[in-house]
């Protein structure tokens, strides 16, 4: 068993070494026979090896293409940013396509989220955001109308942060839920990947202050993205979970973020979007 190991190992270090300094993405890796024949081995290993590589995302299946070099993955990091401001910050051009600009009623979820009334007039942003040409993930945002009057009047902002900074609004702090699921026919079509293929489905609530400012519902291709979350020491806990004040232990403070792009200085679950 061990000389097995051993020779899946060979083969996969080879592919690793094949991906990172002569193939570019799409390029398809050698054959299987021409795996088995190099390195005297089964197909079973050879299948073994680079099932461990698209494992890792270094490669990818597809019907009728066979296996290729995967393109890098977007650390989808948890900060509060812009999706323009994150894609910017990675080297990639950012770009939108506005699939649907209008006021709504908001409905009871929706008004939840917002901390207004159900039938509370809203400003609805539902769009497909791209980097570099490729389609990344699809948003759909709400806004209070009485919080930013006019927000459609003219061309639709770029930046729905932005915007809300323009009007003296500054999102400083929100809440994430991240949820993995596949994709449905109409989101497919937009992230132009199969039906049933793996996504990264995001609700924010983004905030100002006290008030809820956005809140937002996105979708993004489980292919091009890892979450990434930054991890910090608690505080000191201002009611231990026995209810005995004696029990509660005073921590290290833990080191401040860095702020003036978006990032809360204490971050909870808060992911790219608007």
């Amino acid at each position: 068993m061990g000389r097995s190991v051993l020779k899946h190992v060979r083969v996969r270090d080879y592919l690793r070494s094949l991906v990172t300094h002569e193939l570019a993405v799409g390029d398809t890796i050698p054959s299987e026979r021409a795996l088995c024949e190099r390195f005297g081995v089964s197909r079973m290993t050879v299948r073994q090896a680079v099932d461990a590589l698209v494992v890792e995302g270094l490669l990818a299946r597809e019907q009728g293409r066979g296996t290729f070099v995967a393109p890098g993955k977007v650390d989808l990091e948890v900060r509060l940013a812009s999706f323009g401001e994150e894609m910017a910050r990675r080297g990639m051009t950012p770009s939108s396509e506005v699939l649907s600009a209008e006021v709504v009623e908001a409905t009871p979820d929706i008004a939840d989220a917002l901390d207004i009334l159900p039938g509370e007039m809203t400003f609805y942003l539902h769009r497909v955001r791209f980097a570099d040409g490729e389609p990344m993930a699809i948003e759909q945002s709400w806004l209070p109308c009485r919080l930013v009057p006019g927000l459609f009047d003219g061309d639709v902002p770029q930046s729905v942060y932005g915007e809300l900074r323009r009007r003296g609004l500054e999102p400083d702090w929100g809440e994430d839920v991240v949820a993995a699921t596949e994709v449905h026919a109409a989101d497919a079509e937009l992230l132009r990947v199969p039906v049933g293929r793996a996504v990264l489905r995001l609700s924010r609530r983004t905030f100002a202050g006290e008030t809820a400012c956005v809140y937002s519902r996105s979708v993004y291709r489980a292919d091009r993205y890892v979450l990434w979350v930054p991890l910090r020491a608690p505080r000191r806990a201002l009611t231990p979970r026995s209810g005995n004040p004696s029990e509660a232990q005073a921590l290290p403070p833990a080191p401040e973020q860095e702020q003036g792009d978006g990032t809360p200085a204490d971050p909870a679950m808060s992911g790219v979007a608007t």
